[in-house]
């Protein structure tokens, strides 16, 4: 995780990503990320799973992508849940891609 840190030193702004405001490079177990991620101190595994989820998010939606284009699976094939998930979850990185709010992950795989 890449962090920015307050006049204090204090984590203020966290994204998977670097970028011109998160430069500096957190592990997602450090105790202060877990802090900034409101993580009772005497539960840090709780938040590290939740941001190695955030990341595996994308992997798996990226995945799913690459097996349908290489005609593995088709779309179809996956459950009507799913296949509303990935969808909807597309079109809000579509959205926010074109709002200029997240960059896109090309080529994650």
């Amino acid at each position: 995780m890449y962090v920015r840190r307050d006049a204090e030193g204090r984590i203020d702004l966290v994204s998977r990503d670097a970028s011109a405001e998160c430069t500096e490079f957190v592990a997602a177990d450090a105790p202060e990320l877990l802090v900034f991620l409101g993580a009772d101190e005497e539960e840090p595994v709780p938040a590290a799973l939740q941001a190695s989820d955030l990341e595996l998010i994308r992997v798996l939606e990226d995945l799913v992508e690459v097996l349908t284009d290489k005609g593995v699976i088709r779309f179809t094939d996956l459950p009507d849940a799913a296949q509303k998930k990935l969808l909807g979850r597309k079109d809000l990185r579509a959205s926010a891609t074109r709002l200029n709010l997240v960059e896109d992950d090309e080529g994650l795989l």
